[in-house]
């Protein structure tokens, strides 16, 4: 019998799944409608599994640009432009990344590079660089989430895992 092919990054084994079993870090998506806009978000959720996360994994060390997310870069579609506290987000497709800072003066990274595997980051790609407010006393999010919340003439994005928050407001044009 022949041996079964060699899986390509991103396949069932270089994921760390066994077949048969659920992903470690399984796909999830939302779709709002934030003032008229409509906004998506597609990204791997990963677990804490009690791991020390922040500072303490690989790619998620203070200073470094994390993919935010796990397996395939995170998508970011919005139907009109959003404005990030001065820093604008034409109507389009994106993909989201963080860059860590220990002092909770996080950035949304929003690139312009898309449907690539989450670690290939290009920042000659940055379109924009937004501030984040991040919180690290909150309860304890096991299974990483990104959130659109609706506020107003705008609302947030919100990223949650293990006890940290961050949390960047946006104004639709």
């Amino acid at each position: 019998m022949a041996s079964p092919p060699a899986l390509a990054q991103g396949g069932m084994q270089a994921m760390g799944n066994q077949p048969g079993k659920a992903p470690a870090s399984p796909r999830d998506s939302l779709k709002v409608t934030v003032a008229g806009s409509e906004i998506s978000v597609n990204y791997g959720r990963p677990s804490k599994r009690g791991r020390v996360l922040f500072n303490g994994l690989g790619d998620m060390k203070w200073g470094m640009v994390w993919r935010t997310g796990a397996n395939e870069a995170t998508a970011f579609t919005t139907s009109k432009a959003l404005d990030f506290g001065g820093k604008a987000v034409p109507a389009g497709k994106y993909t989201l990344f963080t860059k860590l800072e220990e002092n909770g003066k996080w950035e949304l990274v929003v690139n312009q590079q898309t449907g690539q595997w989450g670690t290939a980051y290009d920042a000659k790609q940055d379109l924009v660089r937004i501030p984040m407010t991040a919180t690290n006393n909150n309860p304890l999010v096991e299974k990483m989430e990104i959130q659109v919340k609706p506020a107003g003439k705008g609302g947030e994005v919100v990223i949650m895992w293990d006890t940290y928050k961050a949390v960047a407001p946006f104004t639709v044009k």
